[in-house]
């Protein structure tokens, strides 16, 4: 059942009878598991990934993101899961996670213009109890996202055989 979730990830557009196919298994099977998944909240939702270099730039708006690492004072009984609740209830905060290192959590943030993300950090993050310091990281070009690579691939540089 796993290698179902694997597929829909990698591909949210299939269909459970492609599914079943690939899998060699019923499609009343795969399309009730996935039933199951999204009334229970394991299927959270269905996305796109977007290339937004690769979009008109009358359809595309400019988008700054970064990466804030986060260092937190922890609470008795709680540790860290109070603050990064919190931080992620902001619509800026595309992500946040508990990590290892020197940092406690990293979020990803999103904003209009650096001068939106530097506002949001200085007023809404940086002003929340027990956070005691941001490094912010902006994203200068994305390479690759969510498994997919956004660079265009390598041109062919062999010679042509001819017998």
């Amino acid at each position: 059942m796993r290698r179902i979730l694997e597929l829909l990830e990698r591909d949210a557009q299939l269909r459970p009878d492609t599914i079943a196919t690939m899998l060699d298994l019923p499609v009343t099977q795969v399309s009730e598991a996935i039933t199951a998944w999204e009334t229970s909240g394991a299927i959270r939702r269905y996305r796109a990934v977007i290339d937004w270099d690769a979009v008109d730039a009358d359809v595309a708006t400019e988008t700054v993101t970064a990466f804030i690492d986060v260092s937190v004072a922890p609470a008795r009984g709680v540790g860290f899961d109070d603050v990064a609740t919190r931080i992620a209830r902001f619509d800026e905060v595309r992500s946040v996670y508990l990590v290892s290192g020197s940092q406690d959590l990293r979020c990803t943030v999103t904003g209009t213009s650096i001068r939106a993300v530097s506002d949001f950090i200085s007023q809404k993050l940086s002003t929340i109890d027990r956070v005691r310091s941001t490094a912010t990281h902006f994203v200068l070009k994305t390479y690759k996202r969510d498994g997919d690579a956004f660079s265009s691939p390598e041109p062919d540089h062999r010679l042509p055989v001819t017998p």
